[in-house]
């Protein structure tokens, strides 16, 4: 009897992992993605002379998952991981402050830094140090949570509106794609809690150190395609049929048809729903009301270096984060840097000059030597669909691996991992759907079988 087949739908993060996953198990794998390029969400492109990814990946020491498919796909050498947390953070006009780890075991490791963060008055920080031993004792799988917003938690407890902007989204913004004032009590906590105060360590930061598709995509495709599998691209499924008692379920790809032993369905959410067939235990309209929340991306070329961090935040202006790209984008000359704008809503629909006329003053009023210092190049992408909208109620919009139809499941950072919508989620998302997706091969084979 040949292996049994999985088919995975979507090449994004959630669905190389998932393949991986399944033909590392022995089966024989077939990914279909429907654009002309895998990576999903974290993709790359050649664009006026760089290589520039959609936009700026970071992970944490705690995304365990994530760091171990690095590892399966050969690729650990090609990020930077910090030896200790250390996040710039910078002011128009003011000194530097920072967020850093100390030598002290968690939650203790960020006190002192948080003791002396010059955008918070000093009675701002104790409170907020006493915060921080609140939150820990909350449960981030505690449903109830999930029903009320950090920003209304935060001032029940206490804490400034100016110490809600200046520290609390500094921390969940980036990392809940939502501000700290909308977003989830319950998936705030797990950010928190898994980062920064479990283990000291949790919240050091890594991101990669070339563009993205040689991070993730290429060297799964060279994966799978070396044991077997078979990888497609610009091959849409515009259909998928439920499984019978004779046969596994059957997508189509055009006119063709492609049978499968299961199915792993790795697309966005909004996909996903037009794309389940009917009959399983999912509400289609569960999934569309995930919503979703914008990046906007900005990426400047300067003609000649403006800063030396690596990376910085940013308080008190426009911009939220920016990375210094210029090693892995290649310019041909000058500094490149990428401006990360996560829950970007409000600059929907803006022109690309009433971007530049917002985004560049506020470079010079952070960064003196960028003042007077040409820019060579300016342009944006724009992930409007970046995440789904991690607000109080989505819990229990998020489904599982399993759909209730017999051979096909579900991954996605959308989907019900316990981590918020991140490399970190999507990773799980397809290993968790890897597993039901062999155990359902294996149910499918046996059924088979004549008795």
């Amino acid at each position: 009897m040949s292996a049994p087949h999985v088919v995975v739908v979507g090449g994004g993060l959630a669905g190389l992992s998932a393949a991986v996953a399944c033909q590392d198990a022995g089966v024989r794998v077939t990914l279909l993605e429907a654009r002309a390029r895998l990576g999903g969400a974290t993709w790359s492109a050649r664009m006026r002379g760089l290589t520039v990814d959609n936009g700026q990946h970071v992970f944490m020491r705690c995304c365990v998952a994530y760091r171990g498919f690095l590892e399966r796909l050969g690729v650990a050498d090609r990020v930077l991981l910090q030896r200790r947390l250390a996040v710039p953070v910078l002011t128009p006009g003011g000194p530097a402050s920072w967020i850093r780890r100390a030598p002290l075991p968690a939650p203790a490791q960020l006190a002192p830094s948080l003791l002396r963060f010059a955008p918070l008055a000093f009675a701002e920080r104790l409170r907020a140090a006493v915060t921080v031993r609140r939150l820990g004792a909350l449960d981030p799988d505690d449903r109830a949570l999930d029903g009320e917003r950090l920003g209304d938690w935060l001032r029940a407890n206490g804490e400034s509106e100016r110490s809600i902007d200046c520290f609390w989204d500094l921390l969940i913004r980036p990392t809940l794609n939502l501000s700290a004032r909308d977003a989830s009590l319950a998936l705030a906590v797990k950010v928190l809690k898994t980062g920064f105060l479990t283990e000291a360590d949790g919240a050091d930061i890594g991101y990669a150190e070339v563009p993205l598709q040689e991070l993730h995509a290429e060297p799964a495709e060279a994966i799978l395609r070396r044991g077997g599998g078979e990888v497609r691209v610009r091959s849409r499924v515009s259909e998928i049929e439920p499984a019978t008692a004779a046969r596994g379920p059957v997508l189509r790809v055009g006119a063709e048809r492609i049978e499968a032993d299961a199915v792993i369905v790795a697309v966005p959410h909004a996909d996903a729903a037009s794309l389940l067939p009917a009959g399983g235990k999912l509400d289609p309209s569960g999934l569309e009301a995930l919503g979703v929340s914008p990046i906007l991306n900005l990426h400047v070329v300067f003609e000649r270096a403006i800063t030396d961090l690596p990376f910085f935040a940013a308080l008190g202006s426009p911009l939220q984060w920016v990375f210094d790209r210029t090693r892995a984008a290649g310019p041909p000359r000058g500094q490149y840097l990428a401006v990360s704008l996560s829950a970007s809503d409000e600059y929907e629909g803006h022109s690309l000059e009433e971007l530049r006329a917002r985004f560049l003053p506020a470079f010079e009023a952070l960064l003196p030597a960028a003042r007077g210092v040409r820019v060579l190049d300016f342009f944006a992408t724009r992930e409007p669909a970046a995440t789904f909208r991690q607000a109080p109620g989505t819990r229990a919009l998020r489904p599982g691996p399993d759909v209730g139809l017999p051979g096909l499941n579900l991954a996605g950072a959308w989907t019900d991992t316990g981590w918020p919508a991140t490399m970190e989620g999507a990773v799980r998302s397809g290993q968790a759907a890897a597993r039901a997706a062999l155990a359902s091969c294996t149910r499918h084979r046996r059924s088979a079988c004549p008795s």
